[in-house]
């Protein structure tokens, strides 16, 4: 079992940066492919990033690439969402998600099978 806590959300300026972080327990997390996703209010929750368990494959939905860049680090068992340039658009629920199973870099939400609780990330002037 893998139980997942996300933190770094908060309120930031169009433009600015942010970086989540989600910390793991459990003895799969360092073979989990760990995905990203964020749902806005009145909106179905969206694949954002994901980042394979050797941390050698990256995918990102086409709205942030080149903004947000995702990485983990095995050994503290945590992986991260640096979020550069922000827009409004960008406000959502923050998730960060496990795929134990697979060991392929899979976009659907239901590919996952662990959730953090979320984080609010907020974008406005």
């Amino acid at each position: 079992q893998v139980q997942l806590v996300e933190s770094g959300g908060g309120l930031v300026q169009p433009g600015g940066s942010l970086r989540l972080s989600c910390a793991g327990s459990g003895r799969t997390f360092s073979r989990a492919t760990m995905g990203w996703f964020r749902q806005a209010p009145g909106k179905e929750r969206e694949f954002v990033a994901l980042v394979t368990a050797s941390g050698s494959i990256s995918r990102y939905a086409d709205s942030v690439k080149g903004r947000f860049t995702t990485s983990r680090d095995n050994a503290k068992n945590t992986v991260y969402l640096q979020m550069n340039s922000l827009k409004p658009e960008d406000t959502a629920v923050y998730y960060c998600a496990a795929d134990t199973t697979s060991g392929l870099a899979r976009q659907l939400a239901s590919a996952y099978d662990y959730w953090g609780q979320g984080t609010q990330v907020t974008v406005s002037s």
